[in-house]
């Protein structure tokens, strides 16, 4: 496999039925550089114009925008604009992992990590605001859990079982509906799916993170393109975090565009605010993930 481009347009728009008159905003609208992605051009336009923005990156390395808005107005119009190369995944064979108990221990807190990548990982092993640690999702990935299989082989069938018992329903989840009552419906959207293989796998005492961003737009066969999306990192030494897509039951490569990982959806999402005045509100997101031609070298 070989380097891929992608041109990125993320649309934003709120209608109010009142008039705001002030705002503040915090956006996660740049991608993230990793090994294997890096953002080569950003822009980010905002309508009605802020008076204050500024940029810095948060505790999970993220950069994030913050935007004050002092100007009375009744829609706010956000469009980002992205160019970001990917490189392909390292092969990581999912029996070559160390074992889930073998990291479970290592990720406990009587034990010593042992490299600071293990430390890094204890800040997604615990609860977070919307994902709680529970006997019921363990209970959920007790399938999984096979004496001596690596944690990748217990992520891999983990994020198959939530894909195969779980249905795609859009509209019927809200991001604060509860993860009790999503596992009792078995239906929800992307956020869901991976606040739910998130919370089974803490449960397990592993280390799991949220990573927003986005898939290839007209991917075959894969659902949640056309606006945000959100899949799973797995914390699977010797490899490092590896990536999962319980919605689409596939290990992430090159359909993925990363724009932000924290504990959850409430660190990393793509804008949130507080608002004085306003009313209800009307929201629009539009995505557009375009591959283009990779430059020749030399």
């Amino acid at each position: 496999m070989s380097t891929l481009r992608y041109a990125v347009r993320h649309e934003t728009r709120y209608r109010y039925d009142r008039e705001v008159a002030h705002s503040h905003q915090l956006l996660h609208l740049i991608p993230r550089d990793s090994p294997r992605q890096a953002c080569l051009e950003h822009s980010l336009s905002i309508d009605p114009s802020p008076a204050v923005r500024t940029e810095h990156v948060d505790a999970f390395g993220n950069r994030v925008t913050r935007v004050e808005l002092d100007r009375p107005h009744e829609e706010l119009s956000v469009q980002a604009e992205m160019l970001v190369s990917l490189q392909p995944p390292p092969e990581a064979a999912l029996e070559q992992a160390e074992s889930w108990e073998s990291v479970r221990d290592g990720l406990s807190y009587q034990s010593q990590p042992r490299q600071p990548d293990w430390l890094e990982a204890m800040r997604f092993r615990g609860e977070s605001p919307f994902v709680r640690v529970k006997r019921l999702f363990s209970d959920f990935a007790h399938d999984c859990l096979l004496p001596g299989h690596s944690v990748l082989e217990v992520a891999d069938c983990l994020m198959a079982k939530v894909h195969a018992e779980f249905t795609y329903a859009p509209g019927e989840t809200e991001i604060a509906t509860p993860l009790l009552e999503v596992l009792r419906t078995r239906r929800g959207v992307c956020q869901d799916y991976a606040h739910f293989m998130i919370a089974c796998l803490r449960s397990a005492g592993l280390a799991a993170r949220y990573v927003s961003g986005y898939l290839r737009t007209h991917a075959p066969g894969l659902i949640g393109a056309d606006a945000s999306h959100a899949w799973v990192a797995v914390f699977a030494p010797p490899f490092g975090w590896v990536e999962f897509d319980p919605t689409n039951n596939l290990r992430v490569r090159q359909e993925h565009v990363t724009l932000a990982w924290g504990r959850d959806f409430g660190d990393v999402s793509p804008l949130r605010g507080v608002i004085l005045g306003g009313g209800t509100h009307s929201l629009e997101v539009r995505v557009q993930v375009r591959p283009l031609p990779v430059p020749a070298s030399g």
